[in-house]
């Protein structure tokens, strides 16, 4: 772990005009660098960007400070910093070198774009800015990561309406914390380490954003007896053999942690709260994936958990190794701990490593509504509100039965589209299929039943009058068609294809 002692957040504001006096932004940087350099920063990789940053301007100097962590000569860090108060606070150091007096950074300080359009900085440890394989390699186990693309997409997922209370658990750099801020009366986060807290405090400083109550301890044991309206976790997934490494490693056996973490929000959640989790999870021989997820849901909450990517236990393994620098290590050291892993893995009967996000809803209902799906597709973020309407469809599903449903009237979700599948100069398709082309971009295939159906879905009429119109083209039974329809229906409402027309 790195003994660098964190900068104080006493002249944050100072140095944020500074930034932002420089241009340190998403945008400024993507016009300095080029989208190929910004790209490759992402991927750790600086080489583009230093040879992008070789002059002299406000903007150059601050990229190869702090986001470049490359020692610049004290006259240019003047002319774009309040010095003094970035020496008194910390956030630079003095350098002496033979060719005169340099100044380098002691922290890594990201800009990165807020969903509406704000200028945030994302602070952690040196040389962590991005997370992910080989992000931390060769770091100690009390590192501090920045943002990678998994606290992106969960940030993302994030149902963002107001309100009182919102709790990031395993806060790290305070991405998540931030986020909350703008929507949340008060933002509590927590983490097990508490450079990770001070990282948090300085994000929330130099961002301008109010400052969160912050609490060091393990999942929810800071907060014991307390309730919040919004729970968001990035936690340490990771299935490893033992807890060498603070930021990811769970520390508990196999999925122990995140099925902990997701069982004990039920007690934490207020009535019609959401919480949303990053996780890993085993898939264990002899028991479907599935099964396993769906008995983590606590009670009273409705849940929501997608599947995104599954790696078998090998290329899991070589993954985290790469990650904490053992693929650099001597071979034999490697191999010791490569099979660590697999007898982990072994003993555990997992064959292979579930990755997704869940997201729950304290519900309260008797019925809950618990959707485990696997969903390696391409999606549009944010999700956020795609997240809120599964959980709105939830409930008028729930209270809305066959005979209710006939008598509704929906309207078929925007850009929709539906394709026709089958041989050239077919008179008939194979099939048709519904595509929607936002949010999860789901595709479903119907028959042309539901497909007509949808098709003249305005909120004009009810379900059971267009039926009746279809039979009547069709040829068959009303009564038959009405019988058979609604389960159609039901699973077009359920994925978004169809909203529910409310009103007169």
């Amino acid at each position: 772990m790195s003994t660098t002692s964190l900068p104080a957040p006493d002249h944050s504001p100072r140095l944020r005009d500074a930034l932002l006096a420089g241009d340190f932004t998403v945008d400024g940087l993507l016009d300095l660098l080029g989208a190929p350099a910004y790209a490759a920063l992402a991927r750790s990789e600086t080489v583009p960007a230093l040879r992008a940053t070789r002059g002299d301007t406000r903007l150059e100097t601050l990229v190869r400070l702090f986001l470049l962590q490359r020692p610049v000569p004290a006259e240019r860090a003047r002319a774009v910093l309040p010095l003094g108060e970035c020496l008194a606070d910390g956030w630079v150091v003095e350098d002496d070198d033979p060719d005169g007096a340099y100044v380098s950074a002691t922290v890594d300080v990201r800009p990165y774009g807020g969903p509406d359009g704000e200028d945030w900085f994302i602070v952690s440890d040196l040389g962590c800015a991005v997370g992910g394989a080989s992000g931390a390699s060769g770091h100690g186990e009390g590192v501090v990561l920045g943002v990678g693309g998994a606290s992106t997409t969960l940030a993302g997922l994030t149902v963002r309406t107001p309100v009182a209370k919102a709790l990031d658990v395993g806060t790290g750099s305070g991405i998540q914390a931030l986020h909350a801020a703008r929507h949340a009366t008060r933002v509590t986060a927590t983490d097990l380490n508490p450079r990770a807290l001070e990282c948090a405090r300085l994000t929330l400083a130099l961002s301008g954003e109010p400052a969160a109550d912050l609490r060091a301890g393990s999942l929810f044991e800071p907060v014991d007896g307390e309730t919040y309206d919004l729970i968001v976790s990035n936690p340490p997934f990771v299935i490893s053999p033992g807890a060498r490494l603070t930021y990811r490693d769970g520390g508990m056996g196999g999925d122990d942690l995140c099925r902990t973490l997701v069982r004990e929000t039920g007690e934490r959640l207020a009535d019609g709260g959401y919480a949303h989790f990053l996780a890993n999870w085993q898939h264990v021989d002899g028991e479907e994936w599935q099964d396993r997820l769906r008995s983590w849901v606590p009670r009273g909450c409705d849940a929501w958990i997608v599947q995104r990517e599954v790696q078998d236990v090998t290329r899991y393994a070589e993954l985290w190794l790469r990650d904490s620098g053992d693929h650099e290590a001597d071979p034999e050291t490697y191999a010791a701990r490569y099979d660590a892993w697999l007898d982990e893995f072994e003993a555990r009967r997992t064959r292979a490593v579930g990755f997704g996000w869940i997201t729950l809803r304290k519900s309260g209902s008797e019925r809950p509504s618990v959707l485990v799906e696997e969903w390696p597709h391409p999606v549009e973020q944010p999700l956020g509100e795609t997240v809120r309407a599964h959980f709105e469809r939830q409930d008028y599903l729930r209270d809305h039965d066959d005979a209710a449903l006939l008598t509704a009237r929906f309207a078929l979700a925007p850009e929709v589209v539906q394709e026709q599948v089958g041989l050239p100069g077919a008179e008939d398709p194979e099939h048709v299929v519904l595509r929607q082309n936002r949010g999860m971009r789901r595709a479903t295939k119907v028959d042309t039943v539901a497909a007509g159906f949808a098709g003249v879905c305005d909120g004009s009429l009810s379900a059971g009058r267009i039926l009746d119109a279809i039979a009547q083209l069709m040829g068959e039974d009303p009564v038959l068609l009405r019988d058979r329809t609604p389960q159609a229906i039901r699973l077009l409402v359920e994925e978004g294809f169809l909203v529910p027309v409310e009103g007169p």
